[in-house]
């Protein structure tokens, strides 16, 4: 053997992406989860197992590296508008619906805890492979509008609570099972839907009257139409004419008659993360719809979709969080630097607790906004629908913004190797940022806090009530809860300057109560020690905390168990 051989074959101190283990078995505070809310956990851990196989990993890896692409005619130039995916795509978002994930928070109405294994579910397959969530997060939102629907739910009902995985573009009768998308962003507009231009006019003439389930002719354009290979679109279009009311239509891909239906996929969008996902820009070509929900309605309906995807950004945000903190604490475990494992080097010690703090925090906020949905779909449950309503846009305000700053700080722990494409927690990192912008960016969702608490004036005081009620004997909560209504109580107009700051701090209460609850009292008081007491505050960076008095050996150890 040559020298040059041998010099290739000694290396050292380099280790790959952790792979190969237990997602949930090395989980700790998602079993607590589990456990509490009385989940038989069995089909999960199976499924969690097969994620956390080297082979899924590497499936992830490779649908975010051959992107899907785009063929808008066929070879004799007919146009066909289709977009391929690689297999690995289809097997991991096959994954997702065999495991009947799109569909169990709306099968049997009285099954309890239902969204909390649905949450569980969705947080393991996102610590693994993030696109394939899009198509299922905007599927699983329109199951509750299409319920009210009697003519669609009787034609698609079964397919879209189905468990099978189709991936053929056929007309929707011919299908297994369906996805549905959905179109609202224009242009124009962007998040100011109500400047849309999009028009819808009804079958057989007139400007309006069709009503409920009538047939329309759209055309104008969308420019994100994500997930453009779904069966249907749930879009935003103005009735009859410039300036009249919007309404949402059901947008098939095929037409009853066999025929394509009028959407024509203009380009693909090159994106910085959610790579493996296709988002596009698309014109309408008199395309057939159906208005669901009432005429002059489109935007309180598509909102009430809307409200579900947004749970789902906030729970993609904690997976990443999770998986970016479990690379970087098992990488620094291994890695030698400076004659001692980067675990055992104080500073890293110091960036490793703040990242595990930060990411079970998430996931305590998660799972309880999970348990909301499910409380808030029974019933007679003021305190759930409070916390749907207000805490769901500040928890994807919050999480969402921290999750970017997490997956770059992860990336640093592994210096340059974290750097290159190659790494799993440079994908993470350009993941990111896209849950923070798709279905309302930070500033639209703390505006919409503030919305929902000047029309649900009770929903403030149940929430404050709630969390007195953990901070009953800890004064930093208490204390934190006191300077937090005060800022309430500021003038209306000024509230709207200050929203950030106010639903930050909204959130880091909500989940210093959650872990004072749930959680080990090392881990709350570390958290409570770290962002309601700090001098420095939240907005140092990660690690620049006091570790003098934490348990930074308990919190890595509940983080990821040796």
């Amino acid at each position: 053997m040559s020298s040059s051989t041998k010099h290739r074959e000694a290396v050292s101190n380099q280790f790959p992406d952790w792979t190969d283990y237990d997602l949930l078995a090395t989980d700790p505070a998602l079993n607590e989860c589990l456990s509490r809310a009385g989940v038989d956990s069995a089909a999960l851990a199976d499924y969690a197992r097969q994620l956390g196989a080297q082979a899924t990993f590497a499936l992830g890896e490779i649908a975010n590296r051959h992107t899907p692409e785009l063929h808008t005619l066929d070879s004799r130039g007919n146009r066909i508008d289709q977009v391929e995916f690689h297999p690995a795509w289809h097997r991991l978002l096959g994954m997702y619906r065999e495991q009947g994930l799109v569909s169990l928070p709306f099968e049997e109405p009285t099954r309890q805890s239902r969204w909390t294994a649905w949450a569980a579910g969705f947080y393991l397959h996102g610590q693994v492979e993030q696109g394939t969530l899009c198509p299922a997060t905007m599927t699983q939102a329109s199951i509750p509008l299409l319920q009210r629907e009697p003519a669609l739910w009787a034609r698609l009902g079964d397919r879209l609570m189905s468990h099978a995985y189709d991936e053929r573009d056929l007309p929707m009768a011919q299908k297994a099972s369906l996805w549905i998308g959905m179109g609202m962003t224009e242009k124009q507009g962007g998040s100011d839907v109500r400047a849309n231009t999009t028009l819808a006019q009804p079958v057989g003439g007139g400007g309006r009257g069709r009503g409920r389930g009538g047939e329309y002719r759209i055309n104008g354009h969308k420019w994100f139409y994500s997930a453009p290979m779904s069966d249907a679109h749930l879009v935003v279009a103005r009735l009859g004419e410039e300036n009249g009311p919007l309404g949402c239509f059901f947008v098939p891909r095929w037409r009853d008659d066999g025929r394509r239906n009028g959407v024509h996929i203009q380009r693909l969008k090159d994106k910085v993360g959610n790579r493996s996902n296709s988002s596009s820009e698309v014109e309408f070509a008199n395309a057939s719809g159906w208005l669901i929900g009432e005429e002059g309605r489109g935007i309180p309906t598509i909102i009430e979709m809307a409200t579900y995807t947004r749970l789902n950004c906030v729970l993609g945000s904690a997976a990443m969080m999770r998986s970016a903190t479990v690379q970087a604490l098992a990488y620094a475990r291994r890695r030698m630097a400076f004659g001692k494992h980067l675990a055992e080097q104080p500073l890293m010690r110091a960036v490793l607790a703040d990242l595990a703090l930060e990411s079970e925090a998430a996931l305590q906020l998660s799972m309880r906004l999970a348990q909301a949905y499910e409380d808030d779909a029974a019933g007679d449950n003021a305190l759930a629908s409070a916390w749907k309503r207000v805490m769901t846009p500040a928890g994807k305000f919050w999480v969402c913004k921290r999750a970017v700053e997490l997956t770059g700080e992860a990336m640093e722990v592994f210096g340059g190797n974290g750097y290159v494409n190659e790494s799993l927690v440079a994908r993470l990192f350009r993941e990111a940022p896209v849950n923070s912008i798709w279905e309302g960016s930070g500033n639209v969702m703390c505006l919409d806090v503030l919305r929902a608490l000047s029309r649900e004036r009770d929903a403030l005081h149940l929430l404050f009530d709630d969390f007195r009620n953990a901070a009953l004997d800890e004064p930093r909560i208490a204390k934190a809860l006191h300077e937090l209504h005060a800022l309430f109580t500021a003038p209306h107009e000024q509230l709207e300057g200050i929203a950030r700051l106010l639903v930050q701090r909204l959130v880091l209460i909500a989940q210093a109560c959650l872990l004072k609850r749930h959680a080990p009292p090392y881990m709350a008081d570390a958290f409570i020690a770290t962002r309601l007491a700090s001098p420095t505050g939240i907005n140092g960076v990660f690690g620049a905390m006091d570790v003098r008095g934490l348990e930074v050996d308990a919190i890595l150890e509940r983080a990821l168990p040796q």
